[in-house]
């Protein structure tokens, strides 16, 4: 399976990641993508940057190479009503948004009901694209109804590079990919890739996402960022003539 996008990385403005919008841009190129997307941590994770840096990113050309940019944002879910830190008019302006859970907004010790009503909530706002790396065993869902209501409202889920890393943070990330991908396929459901990269090396890859896909002969047709074009339904496109 070959990849023309990757829809999850970070740069130096997220305040934990290394590297430059063109030294992300030039490691996607050199791994033969089209499309890379930028999505710097949203204002409430520590240390990322402000509000003023997502309603400013007119400014930046979206090519950069031979690489087309998408610049949007992981926006943070703050609590099980849904609540998220980038209001709806500054998420329409991106080109792409993620949508995830991250302890330092979210807090820890929720049960999966509460998980359950805060991924169901996002995704029935405007403009929340993917759901980011929701494998995180930390915070117990039903995969079922998360996959049915991504059918419901056109969201992508995410199959998260850096989730399946030996050294990641986040708990039982490979087996509740699996677990996922077999529904995604049973009720026909698209996904997306993201790297989650925080330096240009990761940038476009895709070593555990390919893996697992192929573990479990997830259909190449699913898989949204194979083809860029069709990437490009899922996204805010009413901005930068994509």
């Amino acid at each position: 399976m070959r990849f023309e996008a990757d829809t999850h990385s970070h740069t130096l403005a997220s305040g934990h990641a290394y590297s430059t919008i063109k030294e992300m841009a030039a490691a996607a190129e050199a791994k033969g993508l089209k499309a890379l997307a930028l999505t710097e941590h949203a204002p409430k994770m520590p240390g990322t940057c402000g509000l003023f840096y997502f309603q400013n990113l007119d400014v930046v050309p979206r090519k950069c190479g031979g690489i087309r940019l998408l610049m949007g944002a992981e926006v943070n879910i703050m609590d099980e009503t849904g609540r998220i830190d980038l209001p709806e008019s500054t998420c329409r302006d991106l080109d792409i948004v993620i949508a995830s859970i991250h302890p330092p907004c979210y807090g820890m010790g929720h049960t999966e009901e509460e998980n359950m009503r805060a991924y169901e909530a996002v995704m029935k706002k405007p403009y929340i694209n993917i759901i980011g790396h929701p494998d995180d065993g930390r915070f117990q869902i039903d995969y079922e109804r998360l996959v049915k209501m991504a059918k419901e409202t056109g969201t992508l889920l995410e199959v998260n590079n850096s989730s399946m890393r030996p050294s990641s943070s986040r708990k039982g990330t490979r087996e509740n990919i699996l677990t996922m991908l077999d529904l995604c396929k049973q009720y026909d459901v698209p996904v997306t890739t993201g790297s989650d990269a925080h330096v240009d090396v990761d940038a476009g890859n895709f070593t555990y996402v390919k893996e697992v896909l192929k573990f479990c002969d997830f259909p190449e047709e699913l898989v949204v960022t194979t083809k860029f074009d069709v990437l490009k339904q899922y996204l805010n496109m009413n901005t930068f003539g994509m």
